[in-house]
């Protein structure tokens, strides 16, 4: 076991204010693998005044010199990629071959894109007779979720470190050792001190003395809509910016003219990925009420091939959830799914064979489900999945606008058009078109209660500066 005991402030490894640890757990196993410190808000004040005191100099960095930094973090990610994944594995649970080929490597894209962004975006632009300016939001206040735990970082930092902000980060405790190699990646690659910080620590300490830190200009949070309120209750109060991305319940929408075959089968792959614990996955899959029973044997056959199993063997597609909490909420999902008089085709709450020890879940499918059901209306965060039918285009509509969230979502069409021209009446920040590829450069955010702002590429660039507009 290894035990932590500073945090990255100011440039160096500093000792923590208080001697409370937290324990990181293997999920797959149940054994404490690492301590780290239990920030204070002490710890949180030492970490925003050298932000503070950083800010004037990196804020007047010329653009080139940003993107040359953030092309330094890029190379120190991807020359590090192995021993990250292997380390995400450790705290998360996630397959070791899906933290290689996703957790891992997503990042590095992710900084590349915004080292380019850095060198190139329009700072400044005319308007008529006003030079506009976008000038950096000051310092930011990044609070990341441990289901993604590189990638958010890294979707918060990069955009920050490129608009010329400094930054204070508390990762979540789950998974706070990625946290600690993105900080030795930053070190390696020559950010001044003070212009990236890192506090470990529970979220009501330290992160709440993050948001509530009246030198603390914006914060970005990611992680659920119930502490989404919170943040944004303190931040208003305080008349200080916030970006919000929050939970989500979204749909793939399966129309008449689509291959059946392949649309269920990705929904099925997308919902099983990181055990569900995706905000933005499928969990209700809508299919035409005259295929339904067909949809329902298509997905049944799909989830039997994804069998919980050890996250370090090469052959596993399905790891534990990230902790007993977790595992327990799920659990508990399926059976008020159960209790409301849905139907299990696969899975259910029981542990799955063999797997007696560590946070696992069996992979379930619900039928008979109907749209005012809590498993159809509430983010389940794990290997799930809801086939609900429709009767026609309109009810279709409906039933995928008719929850509170509206992150993400996907529709299935014979023609792109005709796909297209459903994912517009969908009230939900993105839709994956017939299975479109992921885009780097894409927003990424949510309608209604799935959040505020934008991640990725020049919008979540955006996120993080404010405009001065000159009258010549």
């Amino acid at each position: 076991m290894k035990q932590h005991d500073a945090m990255y402030i100011d440039g160096s490894w500093r000792p923590a204010a208080g001697p409370d640890a937290i324990e990181v757990v293997n999920p797959a196993d149940e054994r404490v693998i690492a301590t780290v410190p239990a920030g204070t808000a002490e710890d949180v004040d030492a970490a925003v005044r050298a932000a503070r005191a950083a800010l004037p100099a990196w804020s007047r960095t010329a653009p080139a010199e940003r993107a040359a930094r953030l092309t330094a973090l890029r190379d120190q990610l991807a020359g590090r990629a192995g021993e990250i994944a292997g380390t995400i594995t450790a705290e998360l649970g996630a397959p070791l071959a899906f933290s290689k080929a996703v957790q891992a490597a997503v990042p590095v894209k992710v900084a590349g894109s915004y080292a380019e962004l850095a060198a190139t975006h329009p700072f400044e632009e005319k308007i008529r007779n006003s030079t506009v300016l976008h000038e950096p939001a000051g310092v930011v206040g990044a609070i990341t979720p441990w289901n993604y735990p590189l990638h958010q970082i890294v979707a918060k930092v990069a955009p920050a470190l490129a608009a010329g902000c400094t930054i204070v980060l508390k990762p979540a405790e789950n998974t706070p050792l990625t946290a600690q190699l993105f900080a030795e990646c930053a070190d390696a690659a020559g950010l001044p001190p003070g212009v990236f910080n890192l506090v470990t620590g529970l979220g009501p300490v330290a992160g709440q003395a993050l948001a509530e830190h009246p030198d603390v200009d914006l914060v970005s949070f990611t992680g659920s809509t119930a502490v989404g309120r919170k943040i944004g209750a303190i931040a208003g109060a305080a008349v200080k910016r916030c970006a919000l991305e929050l939970g989500g319940k979204s749909a793939n929408v399966v129309l008449p003219s689509a291959d059946l075959g392949k649309a269920v089968g990705v929904n099925i792959a997308n919902v099983m990925a990181n055990s569900g614990q995706t905000c933005s996955a499928w969990t209700r899959m809508l299919v035409p009420a005259d295929r339904y029973d067909e949809a329902l044997e298509l997905a049944a056959a799909a989830i039997a091939k994804y069998v919980p199993g050890d996250p370090l063997d090469g052959a596993s597609r399905l790891g534990p959830v990230v902790s007993a909490k977790q595992r327990d909420r799920v659990r508990g999902y399926i059976e008020r799914g159960i209790e409301e008089g849905a139907r299990v085709v696969a899975g259910g709450p029981e542990a799955p064979e063999g797997r007696e020890r560590g946070y696992y879940v069996r992979p379930t499918l619900f039928a008979d489900v109907t749209p005012d059901m809590t498993i159809a209306q509430e983010e389940i965060f794990g290997p799930v999945v809801a086939v609900l039918p429709y009767a026609d285009e309109e009810e279709a509509v409906r039933i995928a606008n008719g929850t509170v969230y509206g992150l993400a979502g996907a529709v299935w069409a014979g023609d792109e058009e005709e796909a297209v021209a459903f994912a517009r009446r969908l009230d939900t920040g993105q839709v994956d078109i017939n299975g479109g590829r992921f885009n780097p450069l894409a927003p990424f955010g949510g309608y209604k209660q799935s959040g505020i702002g934008r991640e990725l590429g020049p919008h979540g660039l955006g996120e993080y500066l404010q405009t001065k507009s000159l009258q010549l």
